[in-house]
């Protein structure tokens, strides 16, 4: 990766964006609930900076919601990342972003997970070295068509003017990233997944993160309306649980974010407010044959949503 020496603007034109995002996609979000707001909680991170919080439960729609804001930094980069980037040792860092989770009450509308962040490391007398990163995906328990194709779309609309080839290279990195090797399956229907851009310069790069945190709320609220009326029982409500327990695997086993936040002495809460507020397990599951619950498995490969379906 090499660094970027185009003109950087500082670091606060990026933490203003993350903040008025949050804003947005919460204030989005709670009217889609029509019951609950947010409650807001700002913590200070002890070796330097801090966020917040935000967290909506037991709604009319979403049994929990997580919207976090947050900007850190320090004088050495933890474990997890020098390992793969030892160009990092030695230097200063900051990290800012805005992560989500969604889980919902309704089995039919499906959980989500979007995220925007930016980082840079600095050293005196060299080049800083920066990148962005994000993207969104979809884990539906009960998959629609017409779903993953508004949500593909729209992933698709954002990314073309950047470039022919980056709605389909970042669906195939997103595909390759929640992807549970243990498990043989994708973790849903995926979206969009990228991380260390700045080959575009400093510009170009955060007006395509912005273009993705912008973009969410288009690509997810028409799924959450034409879901939520949909009834549902007992037997949806177990599946639902059950398959949130792969949401844990993914999220404790996998994810660089969760493993980054820890750390670097980040705030527990924060970093674990991805986590359902109810999975469960159970061994050796078998859906039954031809049920809507063995129906998933079609949908949890890779596929070209746009031109398969």
């Amino acid at each position: 990766m090499s660094s970027q020496t185009t003109n950087i603007p500082t670091i606060a034109h990026v933490i203003e964006y993350f903040k008025n995002l949050q804003d947005t996609i919460c204030a989005g979000l709670a009217e889609a609930d029509g019951e609950k707001n947010f409650f807001e909680d700002n913590w200070q991170r002890e070796q330097g900076g801090g966020g917040r919080t935000r967290v909506l439960t037991n709604g009319a729609i979403f049994e929990q919601a997580g919207v976090n804001f947050s900007h850190v930094f320090g004088d050495k980069m933890p474990a997890s990342a020098t390992a793969h980037r030892p160009e990092l040792e030695g230097r200063t860092f900051q990290a800012c972003g805005v992560s989500l989770v969604i889980h919902p009450k309704n089995p039919y509308i499906p959980t989500t997970h979007a995220n925007v962040r930016f980082f840079i490391a600095e050293k005196a007398g060299e080049d800083p070295v920066w990148w962005f990163g994000g993207g969104f995906d979809l884990t539906p328990f009960y998959p629609f068509d017409d779903d993953i194709i508004h949500w593909h779309q729209t992933a698709k609309n954002l990314c073309e003017p950047f470039g022919n080839k980056v709605y389909k290279d970042y669906k195939a990195w997103c595909d390759r990233y929640f992807y549970l090797k243990h498990r043989d399956e994708t973790r849903g229907v995926g979206g969009l997944f990228f991380d260390d851009l700045n080959h575009w310069g400093f510009e170009k790069s955060f007006a395509f993160t912005q273009a993705v945190g912008d973009h969410f709320l288009q690509a997810y609220l028409p799924i959450v309306a034409n879901r939520k009326a949909m009834e549902y029982g007992k037997r949806e409500r177990d599946f639902q649980l059950y398959r949130r327990g792969r949401y844990v695997e993914f999220n404790l086993v996998y994810d660089r974010g969760t493993l980054f936040g820890l750390q670097t002495g980040g705030r527990t809460e924060s970093i674990l407010m991805s986590m359902p507020p109810l999975a469960r397990w159970q061994y050796n599951y078998q859906a039954e044959a031809n049920s809507p619950e063995a129906m998933l498995s079609r949908y949890l490969v890779p596929q070209d949503w746009l031109n398969v379906i």
